[in-house]
């Protein structure tokens, strides 16, 4: 099961970095996609900007808000994920649509709370 952190950060005050570290140490696998370069717990923060292609892409959670989610909607959908989190302050009808359209289960959710829980899960 792969996360792909969108929005992930180095800032440890940031929830992406946050989630990051949650999944990493649950031995869950991660892509931290971000705009700032740096590297979360032995990864390299891969460019978003450059659209890097993943693979097999279990689930996309969104730390970037809905202004900022438009121009990245084709390569949110391009990865192919089974599902979308919204994390809080993230949610985006016009993705949401766009996301189910194309088979992509999507949650209104907090990935920290998932994680918290036991409740991440495929």
């Amino acid at each position: 099961m792969k996360t792909v952190v969108i929005g992930a950060s180095t800032n440890p005050a940031r929830y992406s970095y946050i989630a990051s570290n949650m999944l990493n140490e649950r031995d869950l696998e991660f892509v931290p996609v971000g705009i700032k370069k740096g590297q979360l717990f032995g990864k390299e923060i891969l460019d978003l900007r450059t659209k890097p292609e993943i693979q097999d892409v279990h689930t996309v959670t969104l730390y970037i808000g809905p202004d900022n989610q438009v121009e990245w909607y084709d390569y949110i959908i391009g990865l192919k994920p089974k599902r979308i989190i919204f994390n809080p302050g993230t949610e985006n009808p016009e993705l949401v649509e766009l996301a189910q359209k194309n088979g992509i289960e999507t949650e209104m959710a907090c990935t920290l709370v998932l994680l918290s829980t036991n409740s991440y899960s495929e």
